[in-house]
């Protein structure tokens, strides 16, 4: 089978490592919208996950990581990018609001499906996250 064959369709989870996933979910669902959802995989143990349209991040605590996961774990390690239906002057205010300070932006940029405009922030962890209009 050469590689060209196969090819996946979408995005269904991402994993975030934190030092705390309930400080971690309580940022996201104020910050950003989310929804936190408890839920129990196939081995009977209760996890932390984000929901937002129909995506998942799924949150393990730092050096409590479930297996198998990636080869080098750590909070602050990501870079996240989310699009946004409501213009990013709404989320200035938003994060002003919230006292949540932007880092960059509104700064253009290149989305992956074109151009997009975005702010740049931090989550509790570190975590660089971008908050993207298209256009």
């Amino acid at each position: 089978m050469d590689g060209g064959s196969v090819r996946v369709a979408t995005l269904d989870h991402l994993v975030l490592t934190v030092a705390d996933p309930e400080v971690t979910a309580a940022w996201y669902v104020r910050v950003l919208g989310m929804t936190q959802a408890e839920f129990r995989p196939a081995d009977g143990s209760t996890r932390i996950a984000l929901t937002f349209g129909t995506q998942k991040i799924n949150l393990h605590r730092a050096g409590a990581e479930w297996e198998p996961k990636a080869a080098h774990p750590g909070p602050g390690t990501a870079d996240l990018c989310f699009l946004s239906h409501d213009p990013l002057g709404r989320w200035l205010a938003h994060l002003d609001a919230l006292g949540i300070a932007v880092e960059l932006g509104p700064v253009a940029r290149s989305g992956a499906t074109g151009p997009i405009t975005s702010l740049y922030l931090r989550d509790p962890d570190g975590n660089l996250v971008e908050v993207s209009e298209r256009g």
